[in-house]
């Protein structure tokens, strides 16, 4: 009896192997069309259980704007690729021959023609409410307000990012530039920052024009609605009474007014500007400190609620120049 029993028992280990292996076989073929509907699923997926850390993204140099066009700052690597690319395509300096095809013009040139030919024009009578007939000078068309100012236009890249990243810009950042001129430096603070968030003094009318009617439409800007005024005398009335800045930058402003000019500036940017972060920058020099003798300036700025931090020489990646920032900050409430 055990005898049959074992034998019976052998025999059923025997024929059950293949149907095992059928089974199994079966079983992995049912699970892998499993897992392919369910990575198919359009199901929504279920929300991160870690909380995503908005200040660490936004770090200097990994940030995006807030139109999420890319990275901050030029990098170093930035610049290595674009000599890399110069070098494997074999190109080298040589005389800028106008010809066919090819800046055919000079700008000289250029506006001659558009008055001659009236390559300006404007709707008359019952069409002058059209958009084209804002006015729009010849200059502006040609670009000549780019040549307008002493450092290159695409300078103005290099000084944005200098400035973003000493202070840490942030989108939501608020930023003031006395004498933003042609927004050769503004429309990168524009593009990047939160609308509204980029306000502005300047003076001189064609540089106005030059903003308004040329540059933001040109960059596709208007919806950023930056705060643009004209006026003199350092009047920051009409920016409001209530709004504290991050950021107040002079480029190459300060050392064409007079220094009792300045000082009723700095007098009343001191308190438009965040006590202890936020910064004012002024480029080139501070004469108007300076010529007041070391103690005497810091007696001043004191009085004002004012502390000098120091001096930077900012070395361009990209130009043969390199610039002078003089940092302040607001020492108390």
């Amino acid at each position: 009896m055990a005898l049959s029993v074992s034998r019976a028992m052998s025999k059923g280990i025997v024929m059950t192997v293949p149907v095992l292996i059928l089974t199994v076989s079966a079983a992995a073929v049912f699970l892998f069309f499993l897992l392919s509907s369910l990575s198919s699923c359009s199901c929504p997926s279920q929300p991160s259980s870690t909380p995503v850390n908005n200040a660490e993204n936004s770090a200097v140099g990994l940030s995006e704007s807030s139109s999420g066009n890319g990275l901050l700052a030029t990098r170093k690597e930035d610049v290595q690729w674009v000599k890399d690319q110069i070098q494997a395509n074999g190109l080298h300096m040589q005389e800028n021959v106008l010809r066919k095809g090819i800046n055919p013009r000079t700008r000289v040139q250029q506006l001659e023609d558009l008055r001659q030919f009236k390559g300006i024009s404007h709707y008359e009578g019952p069409d002058s409410n059209n958009h084209t007939a804002f006015p729009c000078p010849g200059e502006l068309l040609v670009e000549q307000h780019h040549s307008n100012y002493g450092e290159p236009w695409a300078g103005g890249r290099d000084v944005f990012e200098f400035l973003a990243q000493t202070i840490h810009l942030r989108p939501d950042s608020q930023v003031l530039e006395i004498g933003c001129g042609t927004l050769r430096v503004g429309l990168h603070f524009i593009r990047y920052l939160n609308p509204e968030h980029f306000h502005c003094l300047e003076r001189d009318e064609l540089s106005l024009m030059a903003a308004f009617r040329y540059e933001l439409p040109a960059q596709g800007l208007l919806h950023k609605r930056p705060l643009i005024v004209k006026g003199e005398d350092m009047d920051f009335s009409k920016f409001g009474s209530d709004v504290t800045y991050d950021l107040i930058y002079a480029s190459a402003v300060f050392l064409h007014m007079p220094d009792k000019l300045v000082w009723v500036g700095m007098e009343r940017l001191a308190s438009k500007l965040k006590p202890f972060d936020g910064r004012i920058f002024v480029s080139h020099n501070i004469k108007f400190c300076s010529r007041m003798g070391g103690d005497e300036c810091t007696k001043r700025l004191m009085s004002l609620g004012l502390e000098y931090l120091g001096k930077h020489t900012h070395d361009s990646l990209l130009f043969n120049h390199y610039e002078i920032w003089f940092e302040f900050r607001r020492s108390k409430i």
